[in-house]
């Protein structure tokens, strides 16, 4: 499911949500709403399994989600439309870059707090002893604090997750495509190394740290969306292609296809 904030452009840029988030929390309403300022159409949209998409929601499966985005850059494409950029939170950033190691036909990126070292941050999620809880059960189950399952971890999607390596992908990232990272200095979730590691590994890429913001950009929305739509723009125009008309909505959260 995906919400188009239509500006009868021809440029669009699609932006990807992140881990169990959805199209519709904050980062990426208040990003579609800037590009949608600026007369550019953003379509942000629910990864399998989230939000209000179909499917299982899965632990890992970033390739999956990477696929996804093909799926939807691929519809627009058929519609001639020129997406200009794909940017994405968090998990959804490395969901853009994977994208962009897969595929050469999108030439702006934008990772947004995305993370380059999958093996970290887990046993945050899962506990100290998740390694000898999935060998001896195949799965954990994740505790919302009402003591209710929030969702499941697999043995395989851990594993994907595990094996999922970004240092490889970054490396085939043409020199032709513009990537920006933007970390918050304050970001609770996932370190500030990783942005910057993500810099010494991408060959045209450009670094932004946001002094005193955290992992969702609690007090920087402005600053965040100011930054990733100015980069966005400073790419040259696109090849020309017939305009197309799609359907709008009354109201101000775009359409939804």
């Amino acid at each position: 499911m995906g919400i188009l904030h239509e500006t009868g452009s021809q440029e669009l840029v699609i932006i990807c949500h992140g881990f169990r988030s959805s199209k519709d929390r904050i980062p990426m309403v208040n990003l579609a709403f800037a590009f949608e300022r600026e007369g550019i159409s953003a379509l942000r949209f629910d990864f399998t399994g989230n939000g209000e998409s179909e499917g299982s929601f899965q632990y890992g499966n970033y390739i999956r989600e990477a696929e996804d985005l093909r799926d939807v850059v691929k519809h627009f494409h058929a519609e001639k439309r020129f997406v200009m950029a794909v940017i994405g939170h968090s998990k959804g950033g490395n969901a853009v870059l994977l994208y962009a190691s897969r595929y050469n036909d999108v030439e702006t990126v934008v990772n947004i707090a995305g993370r380059f070292d999958l093996r970290r941050g887990i046993e945050g999620r899962l506990g100290k002893d998740f390694q000898e809880k999935i060998a001896l059960d195949g799965f954990i189950d994740v505790f919302n604090r009402k003591g209710e399952i929030e969702y499941r971890v697999s043995k395989e999607s851990l594993t994907d997750r595990v094996k999922t390596d970004m240092l490889a992908a970054c490396r085939p990232i043409p020199l032709s495509c513009r990537v920006l990272t933007v970390h918050g200095k304050e970001d609770e979730i996932v370190p500030i190394e990783d942005a910057i590691e993500f810099s010494t590994q991408i060959k045209n890429h450009t670094l932004c740290i946001v002094e005193g913001a955290d992992h969702e950009y609690s007090k920087h929305q402005m600053e965040l969306a100011s930054l990733v739509v100015d980069f966005v723009k400073q790419k040259s125009k696109p090849k020309r292609n017939p305009a197309l008309s799609f359907r709008r909505s009354s109201e101000s959260t775009g359409s939804r296809l």
